[in-house]
């Protein structure tokens, strides 16, 4: 069977009530395989077979349900609406107003009956004009949701005579759908902050002539030049092949310093250029920029949803039906079996009908979720769904690669020790005339180190590899030797006192090379792969967000793998490991603790992340698979990150229960209080409202980015 994905923007979806709607509609149509959708972007995923169903039938089934669904690439090329209608909610909410005040005020005077009914009735009618068409909808569908809940308690308001409750029900909750409108679509925007990132326009350089065009991004072909000038913002990925500047790259990774970039330095999408004017080639086209992908992969997340949504979602789904039975029952069984007064049951029924609407307790999460994503995006902590950021929130136990994640991944000199009389710039300056022929990690590491010191060297002769040893050749018509511990032996110039530091530099976890001449070792040059900054510190900050076992697993020797251990803090570490002893060692924790992490370079440490409850990336800012095969990707390589992300989801996780808590508690007071006819109509709206409204700012809450 063929399928097709179309994506489309559903205007006036705001909330869970709709997504509903439609899943019973558009979900179980012929032809529709799976939906999915993007409330705070308004967004619906059709997967569907082409030849059972198209898209116009698709659309047409939207409209039955009182929305309109447009294709997501043709909604931007529709014309803007005039003001006034982008704003008739809040038009029709206003004038909804105003005539429940004017009623108000001809109820205190006598003999306006009449007058004061028509006023309680425009209040009504500007109040629950958008809500009528679904609660149709859901009457025929026989599928009662909060619309249908609303207009039957102020039919039945109206059908007993309180016309005030009706009309302030009415208002109530056109004010509560207004809020609500206004508040999702604050947590919209941010979302849409991240698309502003990046600007439209690039300035592209003619190779053959020098001139500059501005173009769109999306025009910009792989490989042309562009030119970024100082203050403006990098419009595609590229590789720096002219100028020097510092770049601002906090608004994907972060980081809060500026990184310097020079030739052959990356350059990302969405980042500002600071001080010098930049030419770069573009590697990437618009739409695969790490920042193209950043944003596709939180929109993406809503789709994997949290425990906690799956829950609610499920939960209201039986409770509506419940409670309107429970409505029913309350207004029916009183009055015929203890023949107590009609009047009073109906309107307790009537009163619980307004209680019972759910919107409260299924907005809660989602936007509490969505704002979380958002936030963790801001901070360059890329995280693939709402069910991971609530895995954070429970892991016990990490498990962290060594090379690439504790460390940088590559060699470097870490001491020079010069001996027999020599300096260390001697030393240095004969070891990279030595090395410059050889492509050992080593010997770049040394090379690395001459040109950060800015060592001359001139050209060495007879130059002779020993494999796997070392090397010789005669420089400034001397001979001179570079290589291992083991060929320092062999050249039988070692001593004693060079042995034991040697060893020494070797117990703690560094590599030795040895320069010497014909009559005398010369110096030893330590080089290991650097700890990451303050990697003691993070890994302490982890300890204190509530990880109970951080454990190093490696490949590396024993004495390196002790070494940077005993540096970092980590509570145990396994050493010589081939890839399926760590997924032996993720599933030890696993048993020990529960939930564990994995953090790894997202490639090599993929099955030992696949076992962990959570794989966690060292992205690298750009690289593609890092955050293909990860949870969660650290786009700066920042591991204080790390423990950010666990205190972030931690007050996710509190403020989700604080939502779910507070909405179930608040229904369960106002259901007892309505046994006793303590709570009126209008009390019971504003309540509702109120709950809704408190839950929504207390989630947007997570937008502010904590550190």
């Amino acid at each position: 069977m063929t399928q097709e994905k179309l994506t489309y923007k559903v205007t006036g979806l705001d909330c869970a009530e709709e997504v509903a709607i439609l899943k019973k509609v558009v979900g179980r149509a012929e032809g529709v395989t799976d939906l999915a959708f993007n409330i705070l972007q308004a967004k619906m995923i059709v997967t569907y077979d082409p030849k059972v169903i198209d898209s116009r039938k698709i659309s047409s089934l939207v409209a039955s349900t009182g929305l309109k669904a447009t294709p997501w690439d043709e909604a931007h090329l529709e014309p803007a609406l005039p003001f006034w209608q982008r704003h008739l909610r809040l038009f029709f909410t206003l004038i909804s107003g105003l005539s429940l005040i004017a009623a108000i005020v001809l109820h205190l005077k006598e003999g306006l009956l009449p007058l004061t009914r028509s006023f309680y009735f425009g209040t009504i009618l500007f109040g629950v004009w958008f809500v009528l068409p679904k609660a149709f909808f859901s009457l025929r569908r026989l599928r009662p949701d909060m619309n249908l809940l609303m207009v039957v308690a102020i039919i039945g308001a109206l059908a007993i005579g309180e016309w005030f409750e009706g009309a302030t029900v009415a208002f109530l909750f056109a004010l509560s759908l207004l809020l609500e409108q206004w508040s999702v679509g604050r947590a919209r925007r941010a979302i849409t902050s991240l698309m502003d990132l990046s600007p439209t326009l690039a300035r592209v350089i003619d190779p053959k002539t020098g001139h500059i065009e501005e173009k769109e991004v999306e025009e910009v072909a792989l490989g042309s030049l562009v030119l970024i000038r100082p203050g403006e913002k990098i419009p595609l990925d590229g590789v720096v092949i002219k100028g020097d500047s510092s770049v601002d790259q906090s608004p994907i990774t972060g980081e809060s310093i500026p990184v310097p970039k020079g030739v052959g330095d990356e350059l990302f999408a969405g980042t500002l250029n600071e001080e010098g004017a930049l030419e770069c080639r573009v590697t990437k086209i618009a739409q695969e920029t790490t920042l193209s992908r950043i944003i596709h992969l939180v929109e993406e997340a809503r789709s994997k949803r949290s425990t906690s949504e799956q829950w609610v979602e499920s939960f209201a789904r039986y409770y509506t039906p419940i409670m309107l039975l429970l409505a029913l029952l309350m207004m029916i069984v009183p009055p015929l079996i203890f023949a107590l007064p009609w009047f009073d049951w109906i309107y307790r029924g009537l009163v619980l009908l307004v209680i019972a609407c759910p919107c409260a307790l299924v907005i809660s999460t989602p936007v509490s979720i969505v704002s979380g994503l958002t936030t963790a995006a801001r901070q360059g902590v890329l995280v693939k769904g709402g069910v991971y950021l609530e895995i954070v929130g429970h892991i016990r136990a990490i498990a962290m690669d060594k090379t690439g994640t504790l460390t940088f991944g590559h060699p470097e000199v870490q001491e020079i020790v010069p001996l027999n009389s020599h300096t260390r710039e001697e030393l240095l300056e004969r070891a990279v005339a030595l090395e410059r022929p050889s492509e050992h990690p080593l010997a770049r590491a040394i090379l690395r180190k001459g040109e950060e010191e800015k060592i001359k060297t001139e050209q060495v002769d007879s130059f002779q590899i020993f494999k796997g040893k070392g090397a010789q050749a005669t420089y400034r018509g001397k001979s001179y030797w570079i290589g291992s511990h083991r060929f320092m032996h062999e050249m039988g110039q070692e001593t004693d006192e060079i042995h034991d530091r040697a060893l020494e530099l070797e117990d703690a976890g560094h590599s030795v090379v040895a320069i010497g001449n014909q009559t005398h070792v010369c110096g030893l040059i330590s080089i290991a792969d650097s700890p990451r900054p303050f990697v003691a510190e993070t890994i302490l900050a982890i300890k204190g967000a509530g990880i109970q076992e951080i454990s190093m697993l490696t490949g590396d020797n024993e004495p390196t793998a002790a070494a940077l251990a005993k540096l970092s803090g980590v509570d145990t570490f396994y050493a010589e490991l081939l890839p399926e002893d760590k997924v032996e060692a993720v599933i030890a924790l696993r048993k020990k603790w529960g939930k564990v992490a994995m953090v790894g370079d997202g490639i090599n440490d993929a099955p030992a992340m696949a076992a962990a409850n959570l794989g966690i990336a060292m992205g690298g800012m750009g690289t593609d698979a890092a955050i293909e095969t990860s949870d969660v990707a650290l786009m700066s390589d920042d591991l204080s990150k790390i423990p950010w992300l666990i205190r972030h989801s931690h007050k996710v996780l509190k403020i989700i229960k604080q939502n779910i808590t507070f909405s179930l508690g608040l229904k369960a007071l106002f259901i007892g209080l309505t046994f006793f006819n303590l709570v009126t109509l209008w009390m019971a709206i504003a309540a509702d409202t109120g709950a809704t409204l408190l839950v929504i700012f207390n989630s947007l809450r997570l937008l502010r980015s904590a550190k």
